[in-house]
């Protein structure tokens, strides 16, 4: 029988398996970090620092004893983390690094068909130059194979230090050891993840199985075309011979969307009922969301559940914006309730809040109001800056 789930259940549900279900106040430490982020599946990296950098906001609002030195730990000294390739650039657990020789074996052939329309032909001429520079005098910064067009002739003139070392990257033959004010320190991959994590192979069918599995588990129900999006590994069409090939462990079960539309038709593991009674209720706190936060990632899954139309307007011309270049999504219990427009002023330290807007039919309560203002002035403190200042008309 197949079962229906409430709109409620289902963001219930979501919002356990991606980290927001439990208090964001519990001890986290380095270890518990580690299991965040394997349990979430990856963090998104992004170079805007409007507030905070996506991957430290997106951690900090599941848990806000969330220590920036661990993650340092865990990516360049532990090398229990790696940073790669998912729909995005992110911060991803090693041990799935069996799992994206795969993916560096699909690019390799796709990003050199794609780029060579891009660049031209010739465009690869320096790969070999920059990979066997890294390979016999150790990690590099891109702005130092600039640096070295003087000593090679002139090669690095030909092709941007940028593309040589991004596909390398891409396909998995250099890794990044670390960052230096967030720029890319790169090495050879053997030579940054642990040989416990690096050497392992995985055959072709269990790479597949891995993907459409470990995708659903985060995801707690999808389509086939959500289990593919996932983690952006396998391809629709692989995700849906998974879901047919594996009807013996799974459930079709219909979604509620927020606004009574027809229920979405999608699959489960067969245990899901059980997933339906101990999934726990999320706290009732008012948290801040990065745009990049992955519950957020599909826009038109968190439109389904949410009822929250959302995009980043940081490629809109201004007069077109209809809130703001980088807008931050607020949560409140299972709701996504509003948006904030903030940023960081550093040199004044303050958190300077522009304008809020609440969803239709989500009242500005004292009480709601009394909790934005905890959470942006816990968020103030995280980012370094002393107060929070509100612009006049901000509500």
């Amino acid at each position: 029988m197949t079962i229906l789930v409430k709109n409620s259940d289902a963001r219930r549900i979501f919002l356990a398996k991606q980290g927001l279900g439990a208090s964001p106040g519990r001890v986290l430490g380095k270890p518990g970090l580690l299991q965040l982020i394997h349990d979430i599946g990856f963090v998104q990296v992004d170079s805007i620092a409007t507030v905070e950098r996506a991957h430290h906001q997106i951690l900090f609002t599941r848990n806000q004893t969330y220590r920036r030195e661990h993650l340092a730990d865990l990516l360049e000294k532990d090398g229990e983390l790696f940073e790669n390739w998912t729909h995005d650039a992110s911060i991803i657990p090693s041990t799935f690094y069996p799992y994206w020789k795969h993916k560096f074996r699909r690019e390799n052939d796709a990003i050199l068909a794609r780029w060579r329309r891009w660049q031209g032909e010739g465009f690869d001429s320096s790969f070999e130059e920059t990979y066997r520079r890294i390979a016999e005098r150790g990690a590099v910064l891109s702005r130092e194979l600039k640096a070295a067009e003087h000593e090679s002739g002139g090669w690095w003139n030909w092709h941007p230090s940028k593309t040589a070392l991004e596909y390398l990257w891409r396909t998995g033959k250099v890794a990044i050891a670390r960052r230096e004010n967030f720029q890319k320190v790169y090495d050879l991959a053997e030579r940054v993840l642990p040989k416990h994590h690096h050497e392992p192979e995985v055959d072709h069918e269990g790479f597949v199985d891995w993907a459409c599995r470990s995708a659903l588990t985060r995801l707690g129900f999808a389509t086939h075309g959500e289990i593919a999006a996932f983690w952006d590994l396998v391809t629709p069409e692989e995700a849906r011979a998974w879901v047919e090939g594996h009807a013996d462990e799974l459930r079709t079960i219909r979604i509620e969307p927020a606004d009574g539309a027809k229920p979405r038709v999608s699959h489960a593991f067969a245990d899901f009922a059980g997933l339906l009674e101990t999934a726990p209720e999320p706290p009732g706190r008012l948290r801040v969301l990065s745009p990049f936060d992955p519950l957020i990632r599909d826009r038109n899954r968190t439109e389904r559940l949410f009822g929250f139309l959302y995009r980043i307007e940081v490629f809109v011309p201004e007069p077109k914006r209809q809130y703001g270049y980088y807008v931050f999504p607020l949560l409140e219990g299972d709701r996504l309730v509003g948006r904030i427009d903030m940023k960081a002023d550093r040199k004044a330290g303050e958190l300077t809040v522009r304008k809020l807007w609440l969803e239709p039919g989500v009242r500005a309560s004292a009480g709601r109001l009394e909790r934005l203002e905890a959470e942006l002035s816990r968020l103030a403190r995280f980012t370094g800056v002393d107060d929070v200042r509100y612009l006049d008309g901000w509500r």
